[in-house]
C-alpha cells in the first residue's frame, strides 16, 4: 500500500524561487510506486494552496489555486486541511514529510516544529539543529571549540545585534579595530548568501550594514578569506553515523558566491572532483561531520569551507542546501556512486527512523 508523502515548497523566504526548483527536481525522483506524493506550496505572503502537478510549479500556475491546505498540529489527526473552492473541508493524512524550503521558516527550526507537533515523520534536522545552524552567528559560537580541537578555524568576526545599528560611528570603529578591509558584511539568518556584501573601505561598510539589517537584525562582519570555496555534503540516519561525501568546489563568476552568482550566472561552475590534496580533503571531510556532530543534526547538511594555503576555514552549514539540477549537495552524493533516487530514498528513510520518534 503506497503512503502519502507531503512535500512542502515555496515559503516567505528570499529563497522561495529555488525551493520552487528543489521541489521538482525531488519530486521527479520519488519513487511512484511506494508514494502519493501531495504538493503544497508556501506563497510568499504564508498562504497554504495545494498545487496540482509538478506542471503547476515549473509554470507558476500553482499561485492561482483556488484550494487551501494547510498542515494541521492535531497529533491524533496527522492531517491536512483541505478547503476546496466551495468552502467544502476534508482530511488527507499525511504518512511522511520531505520540506524542500529554505530560509527563513524553512530551515530554521519553526516549521519543524509544526512537523513534531502533528507527529509526522519529516526529512530532515530536527528543531535545535535547525535553529542553530540557520542563525550564523551561534553557528560561529557553538562550533568553535570542536573545530579547535581539530586544527579548523573559522573567520574572525564582529557582531552587530539590534539596536546597536543605531551607534553606527560606534560599529565601524569596532570593525576597524578588528579586522582589516576588504570584509564581508552578512546577515545572521539568511540563506543563498541574501543580503550579503564585500566592503573595501567605510563607506561601503556602512552601506553594507545597512543593507544587511534589511534582512535581519542581527548581522555578522568577518574578515575576508582568501582560499578556495568548498562543499561537503554530510548524512546521518538512525544508527548515528555521520557519513561525508567526498568534497566539491566553487568557481564563482563574480567577486563571491552570492544568490545571482549562484543560480544566475551560467558561468559559476561547480567541480565534484577538485584537484586537492588527500590530507586536506580528509581534513575537511572530518571538519564537516565535526561541525554536524556540534549541531546535534540529523538527516542531511552541507557545509561549506574555504581552503587557503594554511588549510581549510569553516564557512557555514546549510540544514536544507538546494536540491536543484545544479545543487551541490546531491551531485556530491552522485559523485559517489548515489544516484538522485537512492538518495531521496535514503533521506525518506531517515524521516521514520528519527531518534525519539514513535509511531
Amino acid at each position: 500500500m503506497k503512503q502519502t508523502l507531503l512535500a512542502v515548497f515555496g515559503g516567505r523566504s528570499t529563497e522561495h524561487e529555488v525551493s520552487c526548483k528543489s521541489v521538482v527536481n525531488i519530486v521527479n525522483h520519488i519513487d511512484p510506486d511506494k508514494y502519493d506524493v501531495v504538493l503544497v506550496g508556501i506563497t510568499k505572503d504564508g498562504r497554504w494552496l495545494l498545487a496540482d502537478s509538478v506542471k503547476s510549479i515549473t509554470d507558476n500556475s500553482w499561485y492561482q489555486s483556488a484550494t487551501k491546505a494547510i498542515l494541521l498540529p492535531d497529533a491524533g489527526l496527522k492531517s491536512l486541511l483541505i478547503e476546496g473552492p466551495d468552502g467544502s473541508k476534508t482530511y488527507r493524512h499525511v504518512d511522511v514529510i520531505f520540506p524542500a524550503l529554505h530560509g527563513k521558516n524553512g530551515e530554521d527550526g519553526t516549521i519543524q516544529g509544526l512537523f513534531e507537533m502533528a507527529h509526522i515523520p519529516y526529512v530532515g534536522c530536527g528543531v535545535l539543529a535547525s535553529a542553530i545552524s540557520m542563525d550564523k552567528l551561534y553557528t560561529k559560537i557553538i562550533v568553535e571549540e570542536p573545530l579547535k580541537r581539530i586544527g579548523v578555524r573559522q573567520a574572525k568576526y564582529v557582531s552587530i545585534v539590534g539596536n546597536e545599528i543605531r551607534n553606527m560611528e560606534g560599529n565601524v570603529a569596532k570593525v576597524e579595530k578588528a579586522l582589516s578591509y576588504p570584509v564581508f558584511i552578512k546577515p545572521s539568518n539568511a540563506g543563498s548568501s541574501c543580503g550579503v556584501s564585500k566592503a573595501h573601505n567605510r563607506e561601503e561598510l556602512i552601506a553594507g550594514i545597512r543593507n544587511a539589517f534589511q534582512v535581519d537584525r542581527k548581522i555578522l562582519i568577518e574578515e575576508t578569506i582568501v582560499g578556495r570555496e568548498v562543499e561537503c555534503a554530510v548524512f546521518r540516519g538512525a544508527d548515528g553515523e555521520i557519513k561525508a561525501s567526498g568534497v566539491g568546489e566553487i568557481k564563482a563568476a563574480a567577486d563571491f558566491y552570492d544568490y545571482d552568482a549562484k543560480y544566475n550566472n551560467p558561468a559559476s561552475e561547480t567541480d565534484t572532483n577538485p584537484d586537492i590534496a588527500p590530507e586536506s580533503l580528509e581534513l575537511i571531510r572530518l571538519a564537516a561531520k565535526t561541525v554536524f556532530q556540534a549541531v546535534d543534526g540529523y538527516s542531511l547538511s552541507r557545509i561549506d569551507f574555504f581552503l587557503t594555503e594554511q588549510g581549510p576555514v569553516f564557512n557555514e552549514l546549510n540544514t536544507l542546501p538546494g536540491f536543484t539540477a545544479i545543487s551541490m549537495y546531491p551531485m556530491l552524493w552522485e559523485a559517489r556512486g548515489i544516484d538522485k533516487k537512492t538518495l531521496i530514498q535514503d533521506l525518506i528513510d531517515t524521516a521514520y527512523r528519527r531518534p525519539g520518534y514513535e509511531a
